[in-house]
């Protein structure tokens, strides 16, 4: 397991600040938010994405991916039943990838929630439909052969009304059948939507690509009631290499100190597993 750490809880701090920071605690990598560079991906200047490179290169701190992929934009829904929004939302998402690419990014986190939930007179069913249609379109963006996108399950207190559990996201990947195309678990949601977190972690097999280590209370692990020795446990049993990145919707806290903690929880708790 490679521990990570999302960006946006630095996000005050310059971008090379950013990096310094995660490479002073010992962060193996980041994973970019795009909002926190500009408003539209397409915005993000090639000098801002060379500079994201090299500051990688500089500090050994790899960059991860990419998620929040919708956060703060408008006019983008990926099940909208208007076939235009759905079709601008889908080249937005390819621009996304292309980003991810550029900065040498493995992992796409497909959450947003907000953008993908479903609207008024659409059915779970058509929802599942586009949803699909979207990742496919998206995974076979030219260059992005080793880039995974991952689709995450998400609870409704994040405002989600579509996909919810591990074995949801497992069916949509198995369905879709490429090999970019995978599951992430997030433990915030994973807490309250599956029965056996460490079961349901298990369960994903060889979809899961990605995972987000977060504590009940939208913290950093260590500051709520999540216990994260089983869940580790599970990705020790498979020798799990992949990312896991803490991320956090809290952000009153110091940044530092949080990430802090969050770290020497999941290293403690690692150890025990």
């Amino acid at each position: 397991m490679q521990l990570c750490i999302c960006n946006e809880i630095f996000e005050q701090f310059p971008l090379e600040r950013q990096f310094e920071a995660a490479e002073e605690m010992g962060f193996a990598a980041l994973e970019i938010a795009p909002f926190t560079l500009a408003a539209s991906v397409r915005e993000i200047t090639r000098e801002q994405r060379e500079r994201l490179r090299t500051l990688a290169q500089m500090t050994g701190v790899e960059i991860a991916g990419i998620h929040w992929l919708l956060a703060r934009t408008e006019g983008y829904h990926l099940t909208h039943p208007d076939p235009e929004v759905r079709v601008r939302s889908v080249a937005y998402l390819q621009d996304l990838v292309r980003f991810g690419v550029e900065i040498g990014g493995k992992i796409a986190v497909v959450g947003s929630p907000q953008q993908r939930g479903l609207r008024e007179g659409v059915t779970y069913a058509q929802a599942w439909e586009w949803f699909q249609e979207a990742l496919v379109t998206a995974a076979q963006t030219e260059g992005a052969e080793e880039f995974c996108l991952c689709i995450e399950p998400l609870a409704p207190k994040t405002g989600n009304s579509f996909l919810f559990t591990a074995a949801e996201a497992v069916r949509m990947a198995r369905e879709i059948g490429r090999p970019n195309v995978g599951v992430i678990i997030d433990c915030y949601s994973g807490v309250d939507m599956e029965i056996d977190l460490p079961g349901a972690l298990r369960a994903t097999g060889p979809w899961l690509r990605h995972v987000h280590l977060n504590d009940d209370n939208g913290r950093a692990p260590g500051y709520g009631s999540t216990d994260f020795q089983p869940i580790l446990r599970v990705l020790r049993e498979r020798d799990y290499e992949g990312y896991a990145s803490i991320e956090v919707f809290d952000f009153s806290l110091d940044p530092v100190e949080h990430a802090m903690k969050g770290m020497r929880t999941i290293q403690e708790a690692w150890g025990e597993a």
